[in-house]
């Protein structure tokens, strides 16, 4: 099995990864809706939320884990090797040129998929609180990519971190948007 996870990763890397990542989204809103059916409402459990299945699926294996797969692809050749410099380089781009694009790319996206008459509304309002979110747990888990994962395994430990990221993104979406909360462009 080992050696067929292997071969699939060398062979179909942007499919592997796809499927890979994807699965962590999946994986991440179906935890998030079994906890409300069975701590937060369960006298009333609502069914699970299929289609917002299938959309964390469109995200995770279409979206997302393409981005990253060429992303890293291209940070790891311009920005080579493991000394401070280049892990600092590395960890500004990432969060600072990546992960705002990813973010604006998930709501506007989860937004057109849910068929919201505005699409940027909840981006406008989610956007901030989610990239401080995004600062405190991708910091310290990049830093930990650049240092000790091979390139090879960079989408797989990025999506295994994802699940555990995905969770809190999966709760910030889920919180309604309020009128009272100031929208981006009021900051």
């Amino acid at each position: 099995m080992a050696s067929f996870i292997k071969s699939a990763f060398t062979r179909y890397p942007v499919i592997s990864n796809a499927v890979v990542y994807g699965t962590m989204c999946v994986g991440a809103e179906f935890t998030q809706q079994t906890f409300k059916r069975n701590y937060v409402e369960k006298t009333n459990p609502p069914p699970y939320d299929i289609a917002s299945l299938g959309r964390y699926a469109v995200v995770g294996t279409c979206i997302n884990s393409n981005l990253l797969y060429f992303w890293y692809k291209w940070l790891d050749k311009n920005f080579s090797g493991t000394a401070k410099k280049t892990i600092v380089k590395k960890l500004l781009l990432d969060q600072f040129a990546m992960t705002p694009n990813l973010l604006i790319i998930f709501y506007i996206s989860m937004s057109i998929m849910e068929g919201k008459q505005d699409i940027f509304e909840e981006c406008k309002q989610k956007f901030i609180p989610t990239f401080k979110s995004s600062c405190g747990f991708w910091l310290p888990a990049q830093t930990i990519n650049f240092l000790l994962v091979p390139p090879a395994a960079r989408v797989v430990y990025v999506g295994t971190c994802s699940f555990l990221w995905l969770n809190i993104l999966c709760l910030l979406k889920s919180e309604k948007v309020s009128e009272d909360t100031p929208a981006l462009e009021n900051l």
